[in-house]
């Protein structure tokens, strides 16, 4: 796998918070010097209050596309059911031009059961939504091929999901980057799964960043400091690039970022 930089990313999860909150988080982690802003695509909060305040992820990702001007953004990740997927495509290219070319597109098959009850999506299986995935992707590729303008430049995809025999291959066929979750032996085990995906299709696997979630350890208090050093460095060792940590309202208390930050900029000799 060849050398990648370091880049440190926050999911700002918008539930629990008062927009201008979300904003304001959004404007301090472009200033602490993070890499990318991500959100994430559901209708309601996963956790705490389960009716509590939430917005809508891509309404959202086209505002901060006017609100910062460095940090790459997107959703970690877009849910691939909830839109047909050539309108996702134009409104991916729109936050492309609106951003000057800092969109990624992070997608997903979706699993969130809430969501499509409530706004009148079906579920269905785990197997037909990833399916479901692996049809459109194409159809969003040649939708920004036909798009006037086109994009800005290669849009990147990102897509989440560790399953080894579909999600792994849909992301050896389209991703530009990989995102997980786990200890660093899954993440290990992952890579390899996906590096012969790779192989079996032909592709390089080193084209494929690969990014994990980063989060202190059970029973370890969210600030601490070295406890977030560790465990991106034990998810460095085994090739992750793209250290993502998620932060929730109301107040989105920044201080984790900051670390993960610090360590980048200490670990690449900045």
């Amino acid at each position: 796998m060849s050398e990648r930089p370091i880049r440190i990313a926050v999911q700002l999860q918008p539930q629990h918070a008062e927009y201008a909150a979300i904003r304001r988080a959004a404007a301090e982690a472009e200033e602490i010097g993070v890499d990318v802003v991500f959100n994430w695509d559901h209708f309601y909060p996963l956790y705490g209050q389960a009716d509590g305040a939430h917005f809508e992820c891509w309404t959202m990702l086209g505002a901060w596309a006017e609100a910062t001007e460095r940090v790459e953004i997107g959703a970690l990740v877009t849910c691939n059911g909830y839109r047909n997927p050539q309108l996702l495509a134009d409104m991916a290219r729109t936050v492309d031009h609106i951003s000057d070319g800092r969109l990624i597109l992070g997608i997903g098959s979706g699993w969130f059961e809430r969501d499509y009850d409530e706004y009148g999506f079906e579920f269905g299986t785990a197997g037909g939504r990833l399916d479901r995935l692996a049809h459109d992707l194409p159809l969003i590729e040649q939708r920004w091929a036909r798009l006037n303008p086109p994009p800005t430049r290669p849009i990147p995809v990102l897509i989440g999901g560790g399953g080894e025999r579909k999600t792994l291959k849909i992301v050896a066929q389209h991703a530009n980057i990989w995102h997980g979750f786990g200890s660093a032996d899954t993440i290990a085990h992952k890579h390899a799964v996906l590096d012969q995906w790779c192989e079996k299709i032909g592709r390089d696997p080193a084209e494929i960043e690969r990014s994990a979630g980063v989060s202190p350890k059970p029973g370890r208090h969210p600030e601490d400091v070295k406890d977030y050093a560790a465990g991106a460095e034990a998810l460095y060792a085994v090739g992750t690039r793209l250290f993502t940590v998620g932060i929730g309202g109301p107040h989105y208390d920044l201080g984790p970022l900051r670390d993960l930050v610090a360590w980048r900029d200490s670990r690449q000799g900045s």
